[in-house]
């Protein structure tokens, strides 16, 4: 992994994307004093290149042929890959699945380049207990795909680990929340929040 953009990375996540404040709750559900909105820094050029870059090497390490997640979570981090996935030319798909099924045109939960009985990986930007992946990796099963990993940008290492072990995930990420925060208070000057 190419060090020079992991650190650029890193560096984009705790300027951009890492809050502190008192009672955030989380899509966990859980509570929290800090938040890593991960779209902040996935949706600016610099940002949705690197990660792309970043994460297309875990995609090739897990010998994967598709990534999706929960939309909306996982819709910058899974274009940022796919992007990647071009201009590296790794044959990779990608897909998302809805809340719900749609209610008009073919009706379907899972959207995109989703491809039947291929290696596959739900993948989201940040993840705490790895409710929303799991979802997504039910719903991707259901449909046909052979889910065999988890991915993630930013890992807050609070239960999700564990939860893809039961469900026979292997789980990789690029970053731990802590090591995040640590860069952003490397930058006192900086308000927090």
């Amino acid at each position: 992994m190419d060090t020079a953009q992991r650190n650029e990375l890193l560096a984009l996540l705790a300027r951009e994307s890492y809050f502190e404040r008192e009672n955030l709750t989380l899509a966990s559900g859980r509570s929290s004093n800090y938040y890593i909105d991960c779209k902040r820094t996935l949706y600016l050029p610099q940002g949705a290149h690197l990660a792309g870059e970043l994460m297309i090497e875990l995609v090739t390490a897990n010998g994967l042929d598709q990534i999706g997640g929960m939309a909306a979570g996982a819709l910058p981090v899974t274009d940022a890959v796919i992007g990647a996935a071009w201009r590296r030319q790794v044959p990779l798909t990608g897909f998302f699945v809805r809340k719900e099924t749609k209610p008009h045109g073919l009706q379907q939960i899972v959207e995109g380049a989703f491809r039947k009985d291929v290696r596959t990986a739900v993948i989201d930007d940040t993840i705490t207990t790895g409710g929303s992946s799991l979802q997504a990796a039910t719903a991707a099963r259901e449909a046909g795909a052979n889910v065999v990993a988890a991915l993630a940008l930013v890992d807050r290492g609070e239960g999700a680990e564990e939860a893809f072990a039961r469900a026979g995930l292997k789980y990789a990420y690029l970053f731990t929340a802590e090591e995040v925060r640590a860069v952003r208070l490397q930058s006192p000057s900086k308000t927090i929040g």
